[in-house]
């Protein structure tokens, strides 16, 4: 595992999937968040982004270490994010609906929106990420 690799590939990974999140949740799904009651958006917006990219950083070291099982290029990193986006996306799905009034459908869309999340950071770590190949002996 080449260690500067993983986090370069992690960290653009966790850029763009800020991005992606900010696009969706901030901008896309805000209003459905918004009709919540008791919905309160964070007063410092700044800690979305920087907790992606840290999860992002992460998940490309994961990536690294597990980089010999998945396909070469964007599909095997999009399968790996597939995986992490269901670990993830399960995990976080159940803890909303125990809040009252918290649309089941949100919950399902949060679901959907992480798993898609994870798997365009694959993609994105799989291109940059290559499998390095073994020299002949």
């Amino acid at each position: 595992m080449q260690l500067n690799k993983a986090l370069t590939a992690g960290a653009v990974g966790g850029i763009v999937m800020a991005i992606y999140d900010y696009l969706v949740h901030g901008m896309l799904l805000a209003g459905q968040y918004q009709a919540i009651e008791g919905f309160k958006q964070a007063d410092n917006p700044f800690w979305f982004p920087v907790v992606t990219i840290v999860m992002g950083l992460v998940a490309g070291i994961l990536f690294a270490k597990t980089r010999g099982s998945w396909e070469s290029g964007a599909k095997g990193g999009m399968m790996f994010g597939l995986w992490i986006g269901l670990l993830g996306g399960f995990a976080a799905f159940f803890s909303p609906l125990m809040i009252k009034g918290f649309p089941y459908a949100m919950a399902w869309y949060s679901l959907v929106v992480q798993v898609i999340g994870w798997m365009i950071y694959g993609a994105v770590a799989g291109s940059m990420y290559k499998v390095e190949e073994t020299a002949a002996a």
